[in-house]
């Protein structure tokens, strides 16, 4: 199958759907010590948190949420803003390896270390 439009035509789908996210209504949420921009159905990966698979949970730490060129921003959250999520999985995540050396002196440490993280996707956001 052969597109008329040949690399252009690629370049216009994703201009499409760029102006389509940026219509879409998104909030900045903060977990785990660190922020996420978010939209209705993106999927994130967050530092673990205290629930279980298919169960929903809610950010209440809200920073700006908004929709195109209306945008409230809080100080330091916005007031009654809520972010609800559902938790698709709990994992581990890819390993980090820290390595040790002393030159000359035959001293060498390697470990290794999984971080636990949660996957969950942004089913609502009420701003």
């Amino acid at each position: 199958m052969t597109h008329t439009g040949g690399l252009n035509y690629f370049k216009r789908s994703n201009r499409e759907r760029q102006k389509d996210k940026e219509k879409q209504m998104f909030a900045v949420i903060q977990t785990g010590g660190k922020q996420y921009k978010v939209a209705k159905d993106d999927v994130i990966i967050v530092e673990k948190l205290d629930a279980e698979e298919g169960k929903t949970v809610s950010f209440k730490d809200v920073l700006a949420c908004g929709e195109g060129a209306k945008v409230k921003i809080g100080e330091p959250l916005v007031k009654g803003a809520e972010v609800k999520g559902e938790v698709l999985e709990q994992r581990k995540g890819d390993k980090v390896l820290v390595f040790k050396k002393k030159r000359r002196q035959t001293y060498r440490r390697k470990r290794g270390h999984r971080q636990n993280e949660t996957v969950v996707k942004i089913t609502a956001i009420k701003g």
